[in-house]
């Protein structure tokens, strides 16, 4: 961290006036990403209270970025405009500020996944912009490589060239940031490594189950998708332990169902537990379902995120890909084979998370819980604009009294509904309503269109994207007819 203030103390001071981030629209965005083998894009908006924050971190960034040789560029573009707006669709920009990364002229494009300061953004782009996969060439170098407690995949070969090499390249620069990648021509280099392994192969290392294993199917969608399944434990552990949150986190962001068993760790039957649930989770490996066993005493938050309570444990909750959930409170060990198997065969009715619905409804902006989604938003014949909000989040509270504005000037309008909800304490459909921060605006037209606002935080803007897009009651009632 030093080094980072001993640096901008001597180079802002003598650079103050420049400025180190390239602004692109829509005259130069094509020209100057197609030139550039490696570049990075912020798209943001004017208004945007997150991009003003990143602002100034997003200029240091690109001021010591500008000081590598060859200089490493950042750039941005505002896509909030009638102008630009086509290219913040081209990229499918969805909420400001985005930052992407473009390799090859444009060719490859990838998000940035990390925090919105000049450190973590410069280590990030370092990292990103070199190789992708480093050459083990010995057993030494492969041991400092591979060790415990972290994910390595290395690709072994008869030489560096061919179709096979190119796809593990390729792989490993678009998931360098999540794995650790190697590639060499000797296997013996490497643990476990014997002269009669066949090459080429893709040989995954982990710190947990059978700690190595090999594939040898080099497709890039195949090795990804292979890559994304090893590195989930058959159970993961969800506990105190910093070393298993990396493991966490992955089983969360699976696109598989998912079935966390909570227990406390401490209680008797704890080891029978683990048994059975690694039992069963040996049982339904590959099969669409992922496996966590979660230590109640210190994982209150994802109980409370699940709308459950410390005296339904030990529990039981399954996830599926729809967002729908599934749950058995007070389970006993013996259960968890049928009550998975049940679950399976579509035998298990799904469980919601929701606040009471109010006996009284009668503020200017209604409000809906998880209950009555569908009979307030979904299967409303009316123009329903919804705010998702939290409770702790400062730009909800600065919103709040805009949709009352907002709701209050259109109380004589039967058509239009304002409506917020509690996306702490209450379930919604996922699938439907995408839900990335808060607060999130969404409109649900009266026939059934469901648009996500994007626009700013204001009154008119507000208003004005609700006529746009309203539908007319007359409209509405052909629609559900033809239902």
């Amino acid at each position: 961290m030093w080094f980072y203030i001993l640096f901008f103390s001597l180079a802002v001071s003598s650079v103050v006036a420049k400025e180190f981030v390239l602004t692109l629209g829509s005259g130069n965005f094509s020209s100057v990403v197609s030139k550039h083998k490696f570049i990075v894009v912020e798209f943001y908006a004017p208004w945007c209270e997150h991009c003003k924050t990143l602002s100034p971190e997003y200029e240091k960034a690109a001021l010591i970025l500008s000081c590598y040789d060859p200089p490493i560029p950042l750039a941005k573009v505002d896509s909030s405009n009638a102008v630009t707006r086509g290219i913040a669709s081209q990229y499918e920009i969805k909420s400001y500020p985005t930052i992407k990364v473009f390799r090859d002229g444009g060719k490859v494009i990838e998000d940035y996944k990390g925090p919105p300061d000049a450190q973590s953004i410069v280590d990030y782009v370092l990292k990103q912009s070199g190789p992708g996969s480093i050459e083990i060439i010995s057993a030494v170098h492969a041991s400092g490589l591979i060790y415990n407690k972290k994910i390595v995949v290395v690709g072994v070969f008869h030489e560096f060239a061919g179709e096979e090499f190119e796809n593990f390249m390729a792989l490993a620069d678009k998931l360098r940031l999540d794995y650790e990648f190697g590639h060499t021509l000797d296997v013996e280099h490497l643990p476990h490594g014997k002269s009669y392994d066949t090459r080429p192969l893709v040989r995954l290392f982990k710190p947990f189950d059978e700690l190595f294993v090999d594939f040898k199917d080099f497709k890039v969608d195949a090795m990804e998708k292979f890559i994304e399944e090893a590195s989930i434990p058959i159970v993961t552990i969800y506990d105190k332990d910093p070393n298993n949150y990396p493991y966490v986190k992955k089983f969360f962001n699976s696109a598989n169902s998912k079935a966390m068993l909570f227990m406390n760790f401490s209680a008797k039957l704890a080891d029978t537990f683990k048994s059975k649930c690694r039992e069963v989770a040996e049982q339904y490996r590959g099969d669409g379902i992922n496996f966590l066993l979660g230590d109640a005493e210190n994982t209150q938050g994802a109980l409370q995120y699940f709308g459950l309570r410390s005296d339904q444990v030990p529990l039981i909750i399954i996830q599926n890909k729809d967002g729908d959930k599934f749950m058995k409170p007070n389970l006993e060990p013996d259960q968890l084979a049928l009550w998975v198997k049940d679950f399976k065969d579509g035998k298990v009715s799904a469980f919601r998370k929701s606040e009471p619905i109010p006996k009284e409804n009668n503020e200017a902006v209604k409000i809906v819980v998880g209950d009555n989604f569908e009979d307030m938003v979904l299967n409303l014949p009316k123009n329903v604009l919804i705010e998702f909000y939290t409770p702790w989040c400062g730009q909800c509270k600065k919103l709040a009294p805009i949709l009352e504005e907002i709701a209050l000037s259109l109380q004589t309008d039967t058509n239009v509904v304002i409506a917020k909800l509690d996306a702490t304490l209450n379930d919604y459909p996922v699938a439907k309503f995408e839900v990335k921060d808060y607060p999130t605006l969404y409109f649900k037209s009266a026939t059934g269109l469901i648009i996500q606002y994007q626009g700013d935080i204001s009154k008119d803007d507000i208003y004005s994207f609700i006529q746009t897009n309203r539908d007319t009651l007359e409209l509405a009632e052909v629609s559900m007819d033809e239902l």
